[in-house]
C-alpha cells in the first residue's frame, strides 16, 4: 500500500532497527543480574535489592515454582501485587521457570478477578494479603490450584518489614480475614526453593510471555497475547528512542509510581530500566501525595513516567517544587493525554517538559512518541517509533485524505499475538497485512507527527458535528481554578447530544457560571457544555485514567 505520509526521524534515531541480540525477556533477565549484579535495581520503603539479590531470589521463587509445584513450561501464573519488592522478584521467577505472566489489578472486584482467572486458565496466583479475601470469594469456580500469599512488608529489612506488616495487619485493619486453604505464603515459597536446583528452560520469540489484560471498562476484559518478541523489540525500541539521554550516566534512577502491573509501567520501568542496569524506585501508594514527595526528596532521579492526572496531582501538592530537579533528564507521559497546562506547569517547576508518548496494550505498549530532543509542547505524541508504521484509516479501513481525521493504525514488531482463545475479537481488530486498528481516532500532519482527537468509543455527536472530550478537557483546565476535567456526552432531543462537563475545582469560589462563561470564551457553539457537575474527585482506573463511561453510567 503506497504511504500518504510523510515521517522523519530526530537525529540518532534509526528508522527501523536490528533484530535484538536477546530472544526472550528470559534472556535480558539473564543478561542484567548477571551484568549488574552489585548495582541497586529496586528500592521500596527504604530496602534496596540489588541485582545480585533479585537473582537470588527469583531463582529460588523458580524453583519452587517448577520443582515444588512442578508447572509446566507454558502454563500461566497470575501476579495480583502493587509495586512491592515481590513483584520483580516475582516475575522473574516465573519467566526463569518458563511461565507466562498474566498481570491482575489488584483492586479487581470478585467479578473482575474471577473472569480474568477462569479465562487465563492461570495455575498459580501470587497474591497481596491485603486482597486475598476477593480471591477466597472466586477461586473456587477457576482453575487455580495454588496460592503464594505475601504481606507489604515481607522483603524489607527488619524491623520496618514487621513493623509494616503489623501495622497494616493489627492497628490498620487492612487485612480482611480469608480463608485459602492449602496457600503458603512467599517467604516460605523461597525457603522452599533456596535448596532446590532449576531445570533449564528455552524461551524463544514465538513463546508468549504476558497474557495481559485490557481495561475491561467496556465489557469483559480481553488478554492481550504479547510474546517475548513484541516485548523485546518494544524495549529495544525504546532504547532506540532513547538515543544517548542517558549514556553519561552510571546507573538511571528511576521514579516507578504507576504500577508495574500496567503495561505502561510494565515496559518502559520494569523491563526497560532493568536491561540497562538501572534502579526503579518503587512508589507503593502514589495517592498519598505527601508521602511520595517526601520518598522523592531522597532520590536524585533522572526519569520519571507518569500520567496527566499523577503529574497534576504533584503540581497541587505543598513541596514538591521545593524538590531537588537538577538530575532530572526525561519524564514521559502516557495512558490518557496530557494536557496543555499540566505540561507548562511541569516545565515550570522542574525545568523539563513532559515528553508524550502512545501506545496500547496491544501494542506492548510504545508505537508513537515525541523526540527526545523537542523543546515545546504542542499537544502531539510524535512521530511513529523504530520499526513502525502508522495509518489513519476510515471505518472500512482504507487511508483518508493527508491531514484527515480517521482511526489510528499500526503496525510493528511490537503489535500483539491476538486476544487469548478469542479469534472472532482478533479479527475485529486486526487489518489484512498486520495493520492493528487501535480505536483511537488521530490525524498526522505533513511531517508524520500524529494527534490524538479521542477514543471512537468517547466521541460526542452534537447535531452531526464530531466533538472530542480530550479538547473540551483541555481548555476547561486552562482556566484559573479547575484542577481536573471530564467531558461525556448526554442524550438531547434536539441535537442528539450535548456535552455535559464533569468538574473537580482547586478553587472552591469557582461557579458553573465561571466555567461555562470560560468555555464560551475559547470553545465554538456546539461545543460548549450545557451541563456543568462539580465533582470532589473523578473516577479513575489504577493507573489514573479518567473513566469516562462511569461518568456517563451515572
Amino acid at each position: 500500500m503506497e504511504k500518504i505520509w510523510l515521517k522523519s526521524y530526530p537525529e540518532g534515531v534509526p528508522a527501523e532497527i536490528e533484530r535484538p541480540a536477546y530472544k526472550s525477556v528470559l534472556d535480558m533477565i539473564e543478561y542484567s543480574v548477571g551484568e549488574y549484579s552489585d548495582q541497586p535495581a529496586y528500592t521500596n520503603m527504604g530496602t534496596t535489592l540489588t541485582f545480585g539479590e533479585l537473582d537470588r531470589l527469583s531463582q529460588q521463587f523458580a524453583c519452587y515454582l517448577q520443582k515444588k509445584l512442578r508447572l509446566m513450561k507454558g502454563e500461566r501464573v497470575a501476579v495480583m501485587l502493587p509495586n512491592v519488592l515481590q513483584y520483580p522478584v516475582a516475575l522473574c521467577g516465573i519467566f526463569r521457570a518458563g511461565l507466562v505472566v498474566v498481570n491482575v489489578n489488584p483492586l479487581y472486584t470478585a467479578r473482575e478477578l474471577k473472569h480474568q482467572l477462569r479465562d487465563s486458565g492461570a495455575r498459580c496466583i501470587i497474591i497481596l494479603e491485603n486482597f486475598a479475601h476477593i480471591l477466597a470469594e472466586v477461586i473456587a469456580d477457576t482453575d487455580v490450584k495454588h496460592v503464594v500469599t505475601t504481606g507489604v512488608g515481607d522483603l524489607l529489612k527488619w524491623p520496618k518489614g514487621t513493623i509494616v506488616n503489623f501495622a497494616l495487619r493489627h492497628i490498620k485493619k487492612a487485612i480482611p480475614p480469608y480463608s485459602l486453604p492449602g496457600s503458603v505464603t512467599m517467604r516460605d515459597a523461597l525457603k522452599s526453593g533456596s535448596s532446590l536446583k532449576l531445570d533449564p528452560i528455552e524461551l524463544g520469540f514465538g513463546d508468549i510471555a504476558f497474557l495481559q489484560y485490557t481495561g475491561g471498562t467496556t465489557g469483559l476484559s480481553k488478554g492481550a497475547m504479547l510474546s517475548h518478541r513484541n516485548m523485546v523489540f518494544n524495549v529495544h525500541q525504546g532504547k532506540a528512542w532513547q538515543g544517548a539521554a542517558f549514556s553519561d550516566l552510571g546507573s538511571i534512577v528511576a521514579i516507578t509510581a504507576l504500577p508495574l502491573y500496567h503495561i505502561f509501567s510494565l515496559q518502559s520501568n520494569c523491563l526497560s530500566i532493568m536491561l540497562q542496569g538501572g534502579h526503579n524506585i518503587l512508589i507503593t501508594n502514589p495517592r498519598d501525595m505527601p508521602g511520595f514527595i517526601k520518598e522523592l526528596s531522597k532520590h536524585r532521579f533522572n526519569y520519571f513516567t507518569g500520567v496527566n492526572t499523577l503529574f497534576a496531582g504533584l503540581l497541587n501538592t505543598p513541596g514538591f517544587a521545593e524538590l531537588d530537579f537538577s538530575s532530572l533528564r526525561l519524564t514521559i507521559g502516557g495512558g490518557m493525554a496530557v494536557q496543555e497546562a499540566v505540561s507548562r506547569r511541569w516545565k515550570q517547576v522542574t525545568g523539563r517538559h513532559i515528553i508524550q508518548g502512545y501506545g496500547l496494550t496491544e501494542t506492548s505498549p510504545s508505537a508513537i512518541v515525541v523526540p527526545i530532543d523537542t523543546e515545546e509542547f504542542d499537544g502531539s505524541t510524535g512521530l511513529p517509533i523504530s520499526s513502525t508504521e502508522v495509518r489513519i484509516c476510515d471505518d472500512d479501513g482504507k487511508d483518508v485524505e493527508p491531514g484527515g481525521i480517521g482511526e489510528i493504525c499500526i503496525k510493528g514488531p511490537q503489535v500483539m499475538e491476538g486476544y487469548w482463545r478469542q479469534p472472532e475479537e482478533t479479527a475485529k481488530v486486526m487489518l489484512p497485512g498486520g495493520w492493528f486498528r487501535t480505536g483511537d481516532i488521530g490525524r498526522m500532519d505533513e511531517r508524520g507527527y500524529v494527534f490524538i482527537e479521542d477514543r471512537k468509543k468517547d466521541m460526542i455527536l452534537v447535531s452531526g458535528f464530531n466533538v472530542y472530550p480530550n479538547e473540551i478537557e483541555s481548555v476547561a483546565v486552562e482556566m484559573d481554578g479547575v484542577l481536573e476535567a471530564a467531558a461525556v456526552g448526554k442524550p438531547d432531543e434536539r441535537s442528539g447530544e450535548v456535552v455535559k462537563l464533569f468538574v473537580v475545582r482547586s478553587d472552591p469560589a469557582v461557579t458553573e457560571a465561571d466555567v461555562m462563561a470560560y468555555c464560551r470564551k475559547n470553545l465554538t457553539g456546539y461545543k460548549v457544555p450545557k451541563e456543568i457537575v462539580f465533582r470532589d474527585e473523578l473516577p479513575k482506573t489504577n493507573v489514573g485514567k479518567i473513566l469516562r463511561r462511569a461518568l456517563r453510567d451515572q
